[in-house]
């Protein structure tokens, strides 16, 4: 099963824990070099350092990826130091878990310009070498909060509805250059940001409204997103996948 990615060069947003971490070390284990992107110098570092620990090539590199000049600085490093860029996955990404009514202009920015201008930020800057070398993979970290809608997450819903909605527009405009575009789209994941949510519900209660009856774990949403980098779904874009359960079917 490994070394399905040997060769290639990925890099992945918000690599530092939860479902970011889980990516890279999936994509270290199949071979590819992988450019840990995070703000947080502490747990990207870690992650980086557990990759060539066992064996595997990859590189932290501290990103805001609300600026436009420090993502392109950390595409420049990746070129530098790797030679090309082969995967993209926007995982980077904050909730503010309130009733719309009790939230502030702060509280929407903030989201806005990680979960959305961080995207574009990214996709922007990785597109010329992408089309370059005609061909690449983009993989958006959506939410199915972006596909119905969750009350407590108002703007969050609609930065993940905007991320599935550019998946799509791009996916068309880039096919031409060999570029997929899709997007996973987790339900509640165990991950550490997502676990004083999880506590104040009560998981035991949260399982009831997922089919499958469990929540997801970092690992379930890694594994649909290695699908859509792998040779085996170069003729898929512009897809939404759902990987929650059963919590949003279609």
């Amino acid at each position: 099963m490994a070394g399905r990615l040997d060769g290639k060069v990925a890099i992945v947003t918000g690599a530092g824990r939860g479902i970011g971490r889980e990516i890279a070390l999936t994509f270290a284990r199949e071979g590819a070099a992988v450019v840990v992107a995070d703000i947080d110098e502490e747990n990207g570092s870690r992650v980086a350092e557990e990759i060539r620990g066992d064996g595997g090539k990859a590189i932290f590199i501290k990103t805001d990826v609300t600026s436009y000049d420090n993502v392109k600085a950390m595409v420049e490093k990746t070129v530098s130091e790797f030679g090309r860029i082969d995967i993209l996955v926007n995982n980077a990404a904050v909730w503010n878990i309130k009733l719309f009514k009790d939230t502030e202009p702060s509280d929407w920015m903030r989201e806005i310009s990680i979960n959305v201008v961080g995207v574009l930020n990214c996709i922007h800057c990785v597109l010329p070498y992408m089309m370059e070398a005609k061909g690449g993979r983009i993989v958006n970290i959506a939410s199915d909060a972006g596909r119905i809608g969750e009350p407590w997450l108002a703007t969050y819903s609609g930065t993940k509805g905007y991320v599935i909605s550019l998946t799509k527009a791009l996916a068309k405009e880039l096919g031409r250059y060999n570029i997929t575009v899709n997007c996973v789209s987790p339900g509640v994941t165990k991950t550490p940001g997502a676990m004083k949510f999880i506590e104040s519900v009560g998981e035991e209660k949260l399982v009831k409204a997922y089919p499958l009856r469990r929540l997801a774990e970092p690992r379930d949403i890694a594994n649909a997103v290695l699908f859509f980098v792998l040779d085996e779904s170069n003729y898929v874009t512009g897809q939404v996948l759902s990987v929650s359960g059963g919590y949003v079917v279609g």
